[in-house]
């Protein structure tokens, strides 16, 4: 088992930055790739970015490609989605998936673990 715990979202005006983090605990000594993904009101889950256990795979959507980015601190067991030049259409809440060996990718159904998410609302 693994539990994550998100944090780091507030309010934040249209063009700032803000970085969340994903902190993991419980059977965290073998590898899990994790992703971040976002749910605005009335929609689906959406993929945002992931990363491989090593931190040498990333993968973003077009959505925020060159505007995020993910990274991971193996000994904090601890993975950060840096959000710059944020929108209002990025008003979500944010959800860390970890996934047990492999590589987890831009599926909802690919994680094994969720946290509880954290809310991010850009104002315009």
């Amino acid at each position: 088992q693994v539990q994550l715990v998100e944090s780091g979202g507030g309010l934040v005006q249209a063009g700032g930055s803000q970085r969340l983090s994903c902190a993991a605990s419980g059977r965290t000594s073998k590898p899990y790739s994790v992703g971040w993904f976002r749910q605005a009101p009335g929609k689906e889950r959406d993929f945002v970015a992931a990363i491989g256990w090593s931190g040498g795979s990333t993968l973003y959507a077009d959505s925020v490609k060159g505007r995020f980015i993910i990274s991971r601190d193996n000994a904090k067991n601890t993975v950060y989605l840096q959000m710059n030049s944020l929108k209002p259409e990025d008003t979500a809440v944010y959800y860390c998936g970890a996934r047990n060996a492999g590589w987890g990718g831009s599926f909802v159904s690919n994680y094994d673990y969720w946290g509880q998410g954290t809310q991010v609302t850009v104002s315009s």
